[in-house]
């Protein structure tokens, strides 16, 4: 099946810059005659506040609809198991001690990004690794992606950003302390799942170029038989990333405010520029009126609605 996603972490309630992704994937995807898949991304336990159920329905009285029950993103793991073996059987998987400090400590090549991976423990033979696994214990070792040479810097044409490149550094495919790491998961997970258009944050474009280098390795679909679209942040009124500093930014904290989900919807869409100021529309208007060579390109700004 040829489907789009949304996939949120359970880390807690949608903001209105998660909600206008969300609705802005489920445009894409429905306007395209694509079906609409929903998947929690539940990998970080650490992170998992329980918010997935609350998620959902808020979704749902927003007016989104999916294709079947969303999908758990822990209940993949052999799928994410298999993709990391196979790499490893070719060579492209090596443990790495690094921590976080040390990564930002040490010199990084010319034109790699801050904070890409230096290849500190690229080359390391067995005696070396096994050194580094004593010494780091408890902790166990992470692993790496071995990324094949000509394969560092990749573009991709996005369709509201244009073309991206980036760098791709050797990425991590499973944390020390045995998580997936997301960029392996999502790969694996989308490809299994039929998705071919991903409608995400411009904030995850940078991420891109690694997914797709691990598309590529794995022989899974990758563009342009996947097509990508990273949509501008909602910024709150001080012009920073919409937060919870900025008061009530959720759909039940709006509801609590007096705020129904008919106006947050018709806010949503004005921004979009598929609404009049102030003009309540439903979800089907939305749809019927949505075209993505119209969409605004910068970011929203919030303004609460004037008491």
């Amino acid at each position: 099946m040829s489907a789009g996603r949304y996939a949120p972490s359970p880390s807690g309630d949608l903001h209105l810059g998660n909600l206008r992704t969300a609705l802005l994937a489920w445009l894409f995807a429905r306007s395209s005659g694509r079906g609409f898949l929903m998947r929690i991304e539940d990998l970080d336990r650490g992170r998992d506040a329980g918010a997935a159920d609350r998620q959902l329905e808020d979704l749902a009285e927003l007016g989104i609809d999916w294709d079947g029950p969303a999908v758990l993103q822990t209940e993949r793991g052999d799928d994410h198991d298999a993709a990391i073996a196979e790499l490893a059987e070719r060579g492209l998987v090596y443990e790495c001690s690094c921590t976080r400090r040390d990564i930002l400590a040490a010199p990084t090549a010319p034109h790699a990004p801050p904070g890409a991976y230096p290849g500190t423990c690229r080359d390391r033979n067995e005696a070396e690794r096994a050194a580094a696994r004593e010494r780091i214990l408890p902790r166990l070792p992470a692993l790496r992606l071995r990324v094949p040479e000509g394969a560092e810097q990749l573009a991709f044409e996005d369709r509201l950003m244009g073309r991206v490149t980036g760098v791709v550094d050797d990425l991590v495919l499973r944390r020390g302390d045995g998580a997936v790491a997301y960029n392996l998961a999502v790969v694996v997970d989308d490809a299994s799942m039929g998705v071919d258009q991903v409608v995400r944050g411009d904030d995850l474009a940078s991420s891109t170029p690694r997914q797709i280098v691990l598309q590529r390795l794995l022989g899974l679909p990758a563009p342009p038989a996947v097509e990508y679209a990273h949509v501008p942040l909602v910024l709150g009124p001080s012009g920073a990333r919409l937060a919870k500093r900025d008061g009530a930014v959720t759909l039940r904290e709006l509801q609590a405010h007096g705020i129904g989900v008919e106006r947050v919807r018709s806010r949503l869409a004005e921004s979009l520029g598929l609404a009049a100021p102030g003009e309540s529309v439903c979800i089907e208007q939305i749809l019927a009126r949505f075209d993505p060579g119209l969409l605004p390109r910068e970011p929203w700004v919030w303004t609460p609605d004037p008491t």
